[in-house]
């Protein structure tokens, strides 16, 4: 399955087990100790106690590949960690800027990555809740004079204390329309972002190429934010292994020809437009258990526990693309789609 991304192990002596997700510490464990001068802080203790490795040995399980991104989320991770016990020891320094911009193709992680990003500024601190908000323009916007402020804060009013994930930002600003009212959004987040980091965290989401037109045309929002992190579209075996994860969950497996064939087809998907990487994938096999069932409905007779698990080769080259038809009308466009699952979890 190609490269395998590092691993978000526990330091050494301090692995633990536990569920897929831990409530998080109350907010009087997460501040920081006062500690004299002279004090020595165990690290991995508090490494365990913060319980961030934890989130992020899940987004480890819960996302193929992305290990330029899976790196830098870890980064950002320790730095906020250290940053915490320097306030231990009365170190002060500016609070890190913390807004963040995603880009990069449908489908490649950027909402889950949201999602526990949220729950590592939680656990050490940074925010009072750690929920996500996620929003588009629609959300945000108003239709006429008056509509759009009440509107855009009541957004920010249910983010407070968390994550507001901005998708498909750019559409918030229309250069071709003087009058559009996101750019009335636009300074309100930009006020929001600068007086009230220290209560909420915003991210902005979109294909690259829009974005940077985006921060272009809005230089005072490209100022706020710290953290430009890329998705990287999934190569074919990082999409295999996503096919696998949504599988196993689901209680299905691909048989040896079932398995030859998907991987025939998410190569010409790939070469297809409107390509949404992991939602692609979870698309595809969607089709394949609808094709599976009509198979076994079809053919009668007795079947057991394998036979339903079973997904067959001739369940997936049914598909139009093995006809060569253009089957991207069945696919979201943009980083829309709703709450569908991406790389076998979440959407965007």
């Amino acid at each position: 399955m190609g490269d395998q991304p590092p691993s978000f192990q526990m330091p050494r002596g301090g692995a633990r087990q536990g569920p897929p997700s831990l409530p998080p510490p109350d907010e009087e464990e997460n501040a920081p100790p006062r500690l004299s001068e002279d004090a020595v802080v165990d690290l991995e203790a508090e490494v365990r106690g913060s319980q961030v490795f934890d989130v992020l040995e899940q987004l480890d399980r819960e996302l193929v590949g992305l290990v330029p991104v899976k790196t830098r989320i870890r980064e950002v991770a320790s730095l906020l960690l250290v940053d915490r016990l320097r306030r231990g020891y009365g170190l002060d320094s500016e609070r890190p800027t913390l807004h963040m911009c995603f880009t990069g193709s449908p489908g490649t992680g950027k909402t889950t990555i949201a999602m526990r990003m949220a729950e590592v500024l939680h656990r050490l601190g940074y925010l009072a809740k750690g929920h996500l908000v996620t929003v588009t323009r629609d959300d945000l916007v108003g239709q006429y004079i008056g509509h759009t402020a009440p509107k855009t804060r009541e957004v920010l009013k249910r983010a407070m204390g968390g994550v507001l994930f901005i998708d498909e930002a750019y559409y918030l600003y229309r250069q071709e329309n003087e009058r559009d009212y996101g750019q009335e959004t636009i300074e309100i987040l930009l006020q929001v972002m600068e007086n009230q980091r220290d209560d909420i965290v915003v991210i902005l989401a979109g294909y690259k190429e829009r974005m940077d037109t985006f921060f272009q045309s809005n230089p005072g929002m490209s100022s706020r934010i710290a953290h430009h992190i890329d998705f990287p579209d999934y190569t074919i075996d990082e999409l295999m292994g996503i096919g696998e994860l949504i599988l196993e969950r689901q209680h299905y497996r691909l048989s040896d020809e079932g398995t030859t064939s998907f991987r025939e087809l998410m190569e010409r998907r790939m070469r297809q437009p409107r390509f949404a990487n992991g939602r692609s994938v979870r698309n595809a096999l969607e089709r394949a258990r609808l094709r599976q069932a009509s198979r076994l409905i079809g053919a009668g007779g007795s079947i057991g526990r394998d036979d339903l698990m079973r997904i067959e080769g001739e369940d997936i080259r049914k598909s139009r693309l093995f006809d060569g038809d253009d089957v991207s009308d069945e696919e979201p466009g943009e980083d829309g789609g709703g709450p569908a699952a991406e790389n076998g979890h979440r959407s965007s």
